[in-house]
């Protein structure tokens, strides 16, 4: 399906520059807010109502006036928690029986991006067909309701203490993380006030950093895609385990004492070992970027595993029509259905701390298990649109490297979304073999690619 505005995870750009302009988010809002209308069956006199939270980026104040905008002249009521956790959203949107979740964060990209996500009344992403019906109609003239039509907005107040009880409710009520010290780093972004407080409260002695939001400095030297300040810190405090959230917090890196960093594949890895021994894991959802380490671990484990595209959205999707629960991608987005309805990093350090817990011992104990296979990545530059996959001469290289390497490894070109790039990554048992396999496919993409 094309989409004009709409990509993996919602709407996303650089702040001023469409589709992220106060005019833009507006018209969002009044045809989100229309498609709604379209499909809520609600009681004589009620009005839709959503959920709109945030994260820490100085954009957001702006885009969130938008939104609501947008939402109250199709007539539909909003409800405001200002910056909090993606998965937070869906969460809330859920429990408080909601028609949607919108969340303005551009998730791991720096301050000067933002976007719009959105979340169904059940707290999973939109399907595709909701979301075509607000595209075609965000380019459509804005009528707005009657005076009296107009939708309300009213603040969620203790909507923070509520995410954290929820996030405490899924760690099991017979353990505990005392004696535990542990490094949480929020990214300065929208998990600043609730995840310092999860792990305290359950007995944890904390040191946070990373939670000093200014609206200008999300992600910017921490978090989980700059894993560094809490690999430094974890050494610095002599903490026994640290956990890095991005800046929407949606996604984890963890450390243990020595400062290793862990990502997540290792991370989903010691989760399904842990289900596994409670019960039957039926099956494993990762994707095409997945470590083939954690595939052949699995089977050895005798659990199935699946590929999705690239995205947790994809990821999700594959896990409902296989009635799978267990999943994720090594960025470190991890899915436990059984426990929430998207990635949450939160979350996602619970049940691995959980497993700690029940095992004993160190969180390199716990990790340490899963050798992820060397893996090469090479952005080779192409013209735009470039018929890679008709090439003959990258075929034939391609299946020669895949044919040397069966069993041991695996080969994946893609082409970038965003650039003109093709992406070629090889990964395999033996580092000198990949990296080789590695420069000699991309070299081939290079002169075709001319």
């Amino acid at each position: 399906m094309n989409r004009k505005y709409f990509g993996t995870d919602g709407v996303r750009g650089r702040v001023g520059q469409v589709p992220i302009t106060p005019d833009f988010v507006m018209r969002l809002g009044y045809a989100a807010g229309k498609a709604l209308l379209g499909q809520a069956v609600m009681p004589e006199g009620e009005r839709p109502s959503v959920l709109i939270g945030k994260d820490t980026r100085l954009s957001g104040y702006m885009l969130e006036s938008a939104l609501e905008a947008g939402f109250s002249a199709a007539g539909v009521d909003v409800c405001l928690v200002g910056p909090m956790p993606t998965p937070a959203v869906a969460y809330l949107t859920r429990a408080l029986r909601l028609q949607a979740g919108i969340v303005i964060s551009a998730s791991h990209n720096p301050y000067f991006d933002n976007g719009i996500k959105f979340f169904s009344g059940q707290g999973t992403k939109l399907p595709d067909d909701v979301e075509l019906t607000i595209e075609a109609g965000i380019d459509q003239p804005m009528v707005c309701v009657a005076a009296a039509d107009l939708g309300r907005a009213k603040r969620i107040d203790d909507a923070r203490g509520r995410y954290i009880e929820f996030c405490k409710s899924t760690f099991p009520n017979d353990l505990d993380l005392r004696g535990l010290k542990v490094v949480v780093d929020c990214a300065h972004g929208a998990a600043y006030h609730t995840a310092p407080d999860v792990f305290h409260e359950l007995g944890a002695d904390v040191v946070t950093i990373g939670s000093q939001p200014n609206g200008l400095n999300i992600n910017d030297g921490f978090g989980a895609t700059s894993p560094k300040a809490l690999c430094d810190a974890v050494l610095i405090h002599r903490a026994d385990l640290g956990v890095a959230l991005d800046g929407d917090a949606d996604r984890i890196q963890m450390v243990d004492a020595a400062g290793k960093l862990y990502d997540g594949d290792q991370l989903l890895h010691a989760i399904v070992k842990s289900r596994a021994r409670h019960g039957e894991v039926k099956g494993v959802v990762g994707t095409l970027m997945t470590n083939l380490a954690l595939e052949h671990a699995l089977g050895k484990m005798g659990i199935p595993f699946a590929r999705a595209a690239v995205g947790d959205r994809y990821v999700v999707e594959m896990l409902h029509e296989k009635g799978w629960l267990y999943g994720g991608e090594n960025s470190g987005h991890i899915l436990a259905l059984d426990r929430h309805t998207t990635g949450d990093g939160i979350i996602a350090a619970l049940q691995v701390l959980a497993a700690l817990r029940e095992l004993g011992g160190s969180l390199a104990d716990l990790l340490g298990g899963l050798h992820l296979y060397p893996q090469k990545l090479i952005n080779v530059p192409v013209a735009k649109e470039f018929p890679w996959k008709e090439n003959a001469s990258i075929q034939r290289c391609l299946k020669n490297v895949e044919a040397r390497i069966a069993g041991r490894g695996r080969v994946l070109l893609r082409a970038s979304g965003t650039e003109p790039l093709l992406r070629v990554m090889v990964e395999g048992e033996d580092r000198e073999e990949v990296f080789a396999a590695a420069e000699e496919l991309a070299a081939v993409v290079r002169e075709a690619g001319r």
